[in-house]
């Protein structure tokens, strides 16, 4: 059993892909999410930090988003994990990673170090997801260059697996990533196609 925690934007979500009304934007952003949340169920359970609940996948905890960035809101879910004596290790996933399984998850606690953490980091050096033996060897380390500063917190692997390196920051990354996008996000994708051929 694991732990899964998604920082998850609620409001005005996916900014960058501006050639999307908002009310499409919001729609795509909850679709990925729900990808996310159907991977990491299995695992155990799943908590998403975010502004409110509306709209969040059944089964889910969800703990407020201090509205801090994305280190406070991780924190803000680890500290519930913790709390709320829910087992380790402890994955951190964003929510903007459509493509990504429960097998990729469980490579990810696969390749966990002992006593340290296991990373997936984006093409840019960011970081998408983060295993934790412990919650107390988080830091908000994110931004340009994260994944870097994540591997020098304690012992790290870091696990290269497309699924979690894929995420989506561009329209083009939707269309690049189709064959393998959930079935949420296909879902959601394939209505927005119709409805603007109506």
């Amino acid at each position: 059993m694991a732990t899964v925690v998604v920082p998850f934007r609620s409001t005005d979500p996916k900014r960058r892909l501006a050639a999307l009304s908002e009310p499409d934007r919001i729609q795509l952003a909850h679709a990925m999410l729900d990808d996310v949340v159907a991977a990491a169920r299995p695992l155990g359970e799943v908590i998403v930090v975010a502004a409110d609940a509306t709209g969040l996948p059944a089964g889910v905890r969800h703990v407020p988003d201090p509205h801090h960035g994305q280190g406070a809101a991780v924190r803000a879910g680890l500290d519930a994990a913790v709390a709320r004596r829910l087992p380790a290790p402890y994955l951190v996933v964003n929510a903007d990673l459509p493509c990504v399984t429960t097998r990729d998850l469980l490579a990810l606690i696969g390749a966990l170090a002992e006593h340290g953490l296991a990373l997936a980091p984006a093409t840019d050096g960011t970081t998408n997801a983060v295993a934790l033996a412990d919650a107390a060897l988080f830091e908000p380390v994110y931004g340009p260059g994260s994944a870097e500063r994540f591997a020098a917190l304690a012992p790290s692997m870091r696990l290269e697996a497309p699924n979690l390196i894929d995420d989506v920051d561009m329209p083009g990354d939707l269309a690049r990533l189709q064959g393998r996008l959930g079935e949420h996000t296909r879902r959601v994708l394939a209505s927005l196609r119709l409805e603007s051929a109506a």
